[in-house]
């Protein structure tokens, strides 16, 4: 069978460096850190004491009081984000077939901040479960589509993609089958995380997987950097809108770019730590160029992983150089999350949101914070540091990869 083409018509962005996909867009032109001391809790204790929170977020701004009482905050962030991009979308609700739109969503933990405060609760209290009644439904991950077909009355498929932090781009790359295929016109795909917590914290320090760059919190995320000691934990939440094209048409909407493909691959390697050489990360770039049958040296930018930690930035940019050879040092590569942190669930979503943008407005953001060459990683790669460079992208990719070896790539492509 022919496959259906598939494009964007609608971005919604909660970010900790802009709460709209505008704000989100000028808070990456302008090289903006989003880390800070964390407001949250009293984080003295912990060894790392900043992280990328949401900047002057309220959710009742946006919901009715009562209903973002039910919800963790995952679940507000992905309600919020995926009402811009539906509004950005234009979609008529009272006009389109909604047993043909479905929500994919991705989170790579949910609702763990309800969990935390549920069992420290229970385990200050005399031993009497007196459990909140909305306890697991704000905790369960699949909650945040549930609750954005819900509101908008969304009869397609509905779930949640579960990845670690590739979780948003396998809700994506399922979205975008889904539509191909011709099961949906419309998906609702993205995702959101919620991990800035006691526990998310804790649990991160432990494996020694966050930057303790307390004394500089704005300068901790600095991918590629020689004195990178780690990533920056981030929140948020990125929506996306993916329409069968001819739909998209017909209905004049703005399309901001086709999607041309999705790769996935595992390294089957190690719970936390990347291959050494790259090979799954090769794989998944390889399988992502096939999927989309696209040329290697068609690929005008790449939004990498870029976590800011030793051993994974300098495994991409092997695999990077690998896979596309003499082309590689053609391509603006980058890194958003030296910007926003890593939205972990939520991060493959808002990068591909980065990269449509920066097709759309004809410029790469930067990598901010380099400072120290690392000789570990060619020099001849363009790395788009610390300035924004201006570039006529025709086609982007966006990587994200996750604990336990999780890998997915999205190819998008500019429409003539």
């Amino acid at each position: 069978m022919e496959l259906r083409r598939v494009v964007v018509t609608g971005l919604g962005a909660l970010t900790p460096i802009g709460n709209t996909k505008d704000e989100y867009w000028e808070g990456l032109m302008s090289g903006k850190s989003g880390a800070a001391p964390i407001t949250y809790f009293d984080a003295e204790k912990f060894k790392t004491k900043f992280a990328c929170e949401l900047k002057n977020f309220n959710p009742t701004d946006f919901l009715d009081r009562k209903e973002a009482r039910k919800m963790d905050r995952f679940t507000q962030y992905a309600m919020v984000a995926s009402d811009e991009a539906i509004a950005d979308a234009k979609l008529d609700l009272d006009a389109i077939n909604k047993l043909r739109v479905g929500v994919i969503w991705g989170a790579g933990i949910g609702g763990l901040e309800t969990f935390q405060d549920e069992v420290l609760n229970f385990a200050s209290g005399d031993g009497t479960p007196r459990f909140n009644p909305f306890f697991i439904p704000k905790m369960i991950a699949d909650i945040a589509p549930g609750n954005i077909s819900i509101k908008n009355g969304f009869m397609g498929p509905n779930y949640t993609t579960v990845s670690a932090c590739a979780s948003s781009a396998n809700a994506m790359i399922d979205a975008l089958n889904y539509i191909r295929l011709g099961h949906c016109d419309v998906v609702v795909t993205g995702g959101s995380e919620a991990a800035v917590t006691i526990a998310g914290m804790g649990g991160f320090n432990a494996m020694h997987a966050l930057s303790t760059r307390n004394e500089s919190p704005e300068t901790a995320s600095r991918p590629f950097d020689a004195t990178r000691d780690g990533f920056v934990l981030g929140e948020g939440a990125g929506a996306i809108i993916l329409e069968e094209y001819e739909h998209a048409k017909a209905r004049g909407a703005k399309i901001y770019a086709e999607v041309l493909g999705g790769g996935l691959s595992s390294d089957a390697y190690h719970m936390t730590a990347p291959h050494p050489d790259g090979i799954g990360v090769i794989a998944v770039m390889k399988n992502c160029l096939e999927n989309a049958g696209i040329a290697p040296e068609e690929v005008d930018h790449i939004n990498t992983h870029g976590t800011s930690t030793p051993l994974g930035d300098v495994a991409e940019l092997k695999a990077i150089s690998e896979v596309f050879g003499d082309h590689a040092k053609n391509i603006n590569i980058n890194s958003t999350k030296s910007m926003t942190g890593h939205l972990l669930g939520a991060a493959g979503a808002i990068e591909a949101i980065a990269s449509i943008l920066a097709m759309e407005h004809g410029v790469v953001p930067p990598t901010i914070n380099h400072e120290v060459v690392d000789d570990k990683i060619d020099p001849a790669l363009n790395l788009t540091l610390n300035t924004a460079q201006k570039r006529d992208i025709k086609v982007a990719m966006s990587n994200t990869f996750g604990f336990g070896g999780h890998n997915a790539c999205v190819l998008f492509k500019k429409l003539d």
